[in-house]
């Protein structure tokens, strides 16, 4: 599979405080990679390296098998702050001005438009938009020209549910096309219908990364009940198949081995003397697989 981007240990100092520790991963063609981690993780700052916006304090990294700084930005948009578009203009001005800054035709922006669902605003002026109008005109923005790659900070944040769902689409598309996208976000469940791989930052160092369906099928997720919970948790601390790993009021939720079937375990407890109330399959998402990873204690 080619190679996009490949960093090598790259770290990031601002003095004693160590923003990004010794970080090293590979993007390769069409993947869809999200970024996570809670704030002051090193996402932002990986973004800004890999960008070339900020220098790293050690460590290397290269796009398309070490390109120039140059020849690497032709074939990259990058939304990293929130662009700046001149209020009174319409869109399709504004837009001309980001073409003539990347160098590219104006033939590009009717295409770009009509993908991000502004089209028929394309004469409307810039301060007329909703705030999840201004968002979609922004990856709008990075789409000039058609880049191969895409690498957006945050591409959903402040907006609602409604231009949450926009975004997400543009997104998608995006991703069905073809395009390589790098993308740093804290709204897991998005991250999660978008991506196909993730890496969780935790004080600038890596803690998971992979495919997201690999991260959530470690373990099975199940909830169960019966009368009495003492005796059903002193019960299930004999199966080494599974482990209670939160309880709410009555309800137990356990992990259990892939290879350990939920009715293996009703008939276990069955023939242990427990009559199961509830047993239900949890699918596992991976705001609960993040929580649990980042909850754990540093080595």
């Amino acid at each position: 599979m080619e190679t996009i981007l490949k960093t090598n240990s790259i770290s990031k100092y601002y003095g004693p405080q160590i923003a990004l520790d010794k970080l090293s991963f590979e993007v390769h063609k069409g993947e869809v990679v999200g970024i996570l981690g809670p704030n002051g993780s090193g996402k932002t700052t990986t973004l800004s390296i890999i960008l070339s916006v900020i220098n790293a304090s050690a460590g290397t990294f290269g796009w398309f098998g070490n390109l120039t700084r140059e020849d690497a930005n032709k074939r990259i948009g990058s939304l990293l702050e929130v662009p700046y578009f001149y209020p009174y203009l319409s869109l399709e001005k504004n837009l001309t001005i980001t073409a003539l800054a990347r160098g590219v035709g104006e033939n590009d922006i009717q295409r770009v438009l009509d993908e991000v669902g502004l089209l028929k605003r394309s004469k409307s002026p810039f301060y007329t938009l909703s705030l999840g109008m201004k968002q979609r005109l922004a990856i709008g923005s990075t789409m000039i020209g058609d880049p191969e790659v895409l690498v957006l900070d945050e591409p959903t944040n402040g907006l609602d549910p409604e231009g949450i769902a926009e975004v997400r689409e543009i997104i998608k598309a995006q991703a069905i096309k073809g395009k390589t996208i790098i993308l740093a976000s804290h709204i897991l469940d998005e991250v999660e219908k978008v991506c196909s791989n993730v890496i969780i930052l935790k004080k600038g160092k890596c803690i998971a990364s992979g495919r997201v369906s690999e991260l959530l099928n470690e373990k099975q997720i199940v909830l169960i009940e019966a009368e009495d919970a003492e005796i059903l948790i002193a019960q299930l601390r004999q199966n080494s198949n599974c482990k209670v790993i939160e309880r709410e009021n009555g309800t137990l939720i356990v992990e259990m081995d892939n290879d350990y079937s939920p009715s293996t375990l009703n008939s276990w407890l069955f023939n242990n003397g427990i009559s199961l109330k509830r047993l239900e399959p949890k699918r596992r998402t991976l705001e609960s697989q993040f929580l649990e990873l980042i909850s754990k204690p540093e080595n």
